[in-house]
């Protein structure tokens, strides 16, 4: 005897939360516009070049900037608009009020969250790349992101670079005083190398190699250490996910990297085969969790996923990968090194970033 499946429930039809959506909807339309024309400020220097001005019109902030003021013009309409920079209707001049230039401007790197903007840009470049893989499966790869490696190393900059001697490097008990003797250290994933080079140039007694899968990454990487006069740092492309060379290094770093992999557990693996007994490994990924409803209160949940979804999922499935994604999670993390032989994992948060958590661990 057949079974009559039950009809759905129908719910009545809430007006007021259909009208909020569409608010919310509106408020995101504007957001993500502004997005696109910060981090247009930010590459033309636009936000650099307003900082300090008094109220100036159009003509004269371009010819400061060196650009078209037609551009300028219309930009300054969003930035006015967006309430980001003030003006005044009846001079028709224009003034970037100090408390937003604080968070704008290079002279302040470390808090620029413009250099952040870009990614907007950067992850549309492939939306359509990214829509025919939806329906075929499959992945995007590194090669096809026009300025990622460019904006990452300014990430990276803000991210790990300006806080390695005063917040990271802490996290670790004693390397600070083995890099100043001297140890053999493997950054992994080493993108365009400024967080090795920094390490490099702060303890010229130990020895540093970066390792990266992009041929430009490392170019970008060994140009800078060239630049930085540092005999003491050298990259070469490699795949991570094979290495050999058992128990090399002192320390081995992995900055915002293990994610994208595409054999994210062989990596780990390699990194505690190629550890010395006792030498430590430091991973830096994003922080959040790896069940989707811990995360609904997460500060950049919605960022964290499109970011996953645009990049660090599809690079690792162009690759035949395990596809973890940026929101993998920290305890599918801790599950991961302590399978990989890691013991004694400490998880580290530091006050001013909400974006990243630290793993600091030894070989046994």
């Amino acid at each position: 005897m057949s079974k009559t499946k039950a009809a759905p429930e129908t719910l009545p039809f809430d007006e007021a939360k259909s009208e909020a959506f569409t608010e919310r909807f509106v408020s995101a339309l504007n957001a993500s516009s502004l997005m696109m024309m910060y981090s247009v400020g930010h590459r033309t220097g636009l936000f650099d070049t307003m900082d300090g001005m008094d109220w100036s019109t159009s003509s004269r902030i371009a010819e400061a900037a060196g650009l078209n003021e037609r551009y300028v013009r219309e930009w300054l309409g969003a930035m006015v608009t967006g309430r980001v920079v003030d003006y005044d209707a009846t001079s028709k001049t224009y003034r970037l009020p100090p408390e937003h230039a604080r968070w704008l401007t290079r002279k302040v790197s470390p808090e620029n969250l413009a250099v952040t903007a870009q990614w907007i840009s950067v992850l549309g470049g492939v939306e359509s790349q990214i829509v025919e893989r939806f329906r075929s499966g499959g992945g995007v790869s590194y090669e096809c992101f026009e300025r990622f490696h460019e904006t990452m190393a300014e990430e990276s900059a803000q991210t790990v670079v300006a806080a390695l001697h005063e917040h990271i490097l802490p996290l670790t008990n004693g390397l600070e005083e083995e890099l100043e003797r001297g140890i053999k250290v493997l950054d992994v994933g080493c993108g365009s190398g400024r967080a090795a080079c920094a390490l490099a140039k702060a303890y010229p007694a130990s020895t540093f190699l970066g390792y990266d899968l992009c041929e430009d990454a490392v170019g970008a990487a060994n140009a800078l250490a060239r630049e930085e006069g540092l005999s003491n740092v050298s990259f070469h492309v490699k795949d991570i996910t094979g290495l050999e060379e058992p128990e090399a290094y002192d320390l081995v770093t992995a900055f915002d990297i293990v994610h994208d992999q595409k054999d994210p557990a062989t990596v780990l693996a390699n990194i505690h085969a190629v550890l010395k007994p006792g030498a430590t490994f430091l991973m830096q990924d994003i922080a959040g969790s790896s069940h989707l409803e811990k995360n609904l209160d997460h500060p950049i949940g919605p960022f964290g996923y499109t970011i996953s979804t645009m990049h660090c999922m599809t690079v690792s499935l162009a690759q035949g990968g395990a596809g973890l994604g940026t929101m993998w999670g920290e305890e599918l993390a801790e599950q991961m090194l302590g399978e990989a032989g890691f013991g004694d994992i400490s998880k580290h948060s530091l006050e001013h970033d909400f974006i990243n958590v630290y793993f600091v661990t030894r070989k046994k």
